[in-house]
């Protein structure tokens, strides 16, 4: 079914990282907007994430951003990278800021149900 009156003209794909999947989510339903979560991992590291998809009215995505900056936070976490110019593969500690929220934002021209 066409639906082109809808309300719903943006749709945010937001990737967060899994340990901030449920609090995002959580926030976003306390604006009464509706979530559907995918699983999804990282290319870099390999870590769990969460994708959220979020149909919304362009006049509340600034809420949602806010609700999604508050909720999804960079961390520090440490990888091991192996010194090239050691005699032994000595791992080394580096730090990596990871986390936050990678958000896409889309114009829905048209959506249909099946």
């Amino acid at each position: 079914m066409d639906h082109p009156q809808s309300k719903n003209d943006t749709m945010l794909l937001a990737i967060v990282q899994g340990q901030d999947a449920e609090s995002a989510e959580l926030a976003l339903h306390g604006l009464n907007l509706h979530v559907t979560r995918l699983p999804s991992v990282g290319g870099f590291l390999g870590r769990r994430n969460a994708t959220l998809m979020i149909g919304l009215p362009a006049e509340v995505q600034a809420q949602a951003m806010a609700a999604l900056n508050e909720n999804c936070r960079q961390r520090v976490e440490y990888i091991a990278v192996p010194l090239e110019s050691a005699p032994l593969p000595l791992p080394a500690l580096t730090p990596i800021t990871i986390g936050g929220a990678t958000i896409f934002a889309l114009e829905v021209e048209r959506y249909e149900e099946f």
